[in-house]
């Protein structure tokens, strides 16, 4: 099928249609995404109430030829939620479908809109004193809708895992506006192919997620929440392998967080208070959850203590109340908008072996170096599960546009890398455009 413009007697019948508030123009920040790589267009906005006006929407377009953008949050980092080539298509909002339909303690599930923003969802578990693990630095904005499609991770997915492992049910509609009806709370169900599971991560490609049941946890009851820091990113390796024996489980997150994170942030956020050790290359961010019942703040110290007696850990800081834990994850979470503010040449969204991080770090900077010895690089992130965010900047005052003409060589060289190290190039974002 030749795909066609979402033009003006396309809209004209879609609206005979729809309620009269479902189509609007095609205005707003939709069209932008965060690293400003791309710029997207729309012959309309379409803001559905309920899955019935969705799958009459995909099943007009798909009748009609039409191309669809699916936009959650807007606030992916891989270009998905744009179309700035090709036919004009009509944007899906899901920004109306926010209802949490219900809680239900005795399964631990809720059930959710595609359009619900993450924290929202979080808050609702609270409320209900259950937990939805998932947490990301775009939490605020960020939609289930959105979350799912690309199969989002975040900092809890050593003990929670990703998207796809906190989801039991999905509702979708497929592009011929045929309503898939998942909506199972089932913990086991063997009944044929896993449909949720292929939806899940499709970015939209198989259909659009209109609801969720997602899988809630006890609430936690204890917290210990360190910055510790360490010798070398092989040693904040050992330090993970060291928590891991001694908390098992409880484990919730662990976040390597390069000497040059701090940098940025006092180049760009100098207001932001920093707790952390100073005069380091590496730090871990290191949190440990658990309900009632044992003395995890004893366990904990314990075990960074023995590090510290191991050689392991140079230095430590140990939240102790939460304003201090905030304030801590608060220099973890501002480092992506740091990054945004200096603006990379090129960002990377890799995975590779734990135990091969150390070794994919120091190759790493030596193929940088080899394209250009002046470029930064800022790697961070999710150590606990193999995930780091691998990007590489412009020197001080310069700006990423001097250095268009070498982003896709450094793209290259860092993707041709991790696939080297039997890794992954997309490891939560997506793979977007």
């Amino acid at each position: 099928m030749t795909l066609k413009n979402a033009d003006d007697d396309f809209l004209d019948s879609l609206h005979n249609v729809l309620p009269d508030d479902v189509l609007g123009g095609a205005e707003g920040g939709y069209f932008e995404e965060p690293r400003a790589r791309f710029t997207g267009r729309a012959g309309a906005i379409a803001r559905p109430r309920d899955t019935a006006a969705v799958s009459t929407i995909l099943r007009q377009c798909n009748e009609a030829g039409v191309p669809v953008v699916p936009y959650a949050g807007g606030t992916g980092l891989v270009g998905g939620q744009v179309m700035g080539e090709g036919p004009v298509p009509l944007l899906l909002s899901m920004e109306r479908m926010t209802a949490i339909r219900s809680v239900d303690t005795t399964d631990n599930v809720m059930e959710v809109e595609a359009g619900a923003v993450l924290a929202s969802v979080q808050e609702a578990a609270a409320e209900a004193d259950r937990l939805f693990p998932l947490s990301l630095a775009s939490e605020g904005s960020a939609r289930i809708g959105g979350v799912l499609g690309t199969n989002a991770g975040g900092v809890q997915v050593l003990r929670y895992g990703n998207a796809r492992d906190l989801c039991l049910g999905i509702e979708a509609v497929l592009a011929d506006g045929t309503v898939f009806n998942g909506m199972k709370r089932l913990r086991k169900d063997n009944t044929g192919y896993d449909l949720r599971n292929l939806m899940i991560g499709s970015e939209g490609t198989l259909g659009v997620i209109t609801a969720a049941v997602l899988r809630l946890y006890p609430a936690a009851r204890q917290t210990v929440t360190a910055v510790v820091a360490v010798p070398s990113a092989r040693t904040g390796r050992d330090v993970l392998n060291l928590m891991r024996d001694r908390g098992g489980a409880m484990l919730t997150a662990f976040e390597l967080i390069h000497r040059a994170g701090l940098d940025f942030l006092a180049e760009t956020l100098p207001d932001l208070p920093v707790p952390f050790p100073e005069g380091h290359d590496w730090y871990a961010l290191v949190e440990l959850t658990s309900g009632a019942g044992l003395d995890l703040a004893a366990l904990g110290e314990g075990a960074l203590a023995e590090g510290m007696e191991r050689g392991l850990i140079l230095d430590a800081v140990i939240a102790q109340t939460e304003a201090q834990r905030t304030a801590l994850w608060q220099v973890r979470e501002s480092i992506p908008e740091a990054n945004r503010l200096i603006g990379s040449i090129s960002s990377h969204d890799i995975s590779v072996p734990v135990s091969r991080i150390p070794e994919f770090i120091d190759a790493g900077r030596a193929a940088i170096r080899a394209v250009d010895p002046a470029l930064r690089i800022n790697c961070f992130g999710h150590a606990g599960d193999g995930n780091l965010h691998y990007n590489v900047f412009p020197p001080q005052g310069q700006s990423r546009s001097d250095f268009e003409g070498i982003r896709a060589e450094v793209k290259r060289t860092v993707h041709d890398l991790a696939d080297s190290f039997d890794g992954s190039v997309s490891a939560e974002h997506g793979e977007g455009r």
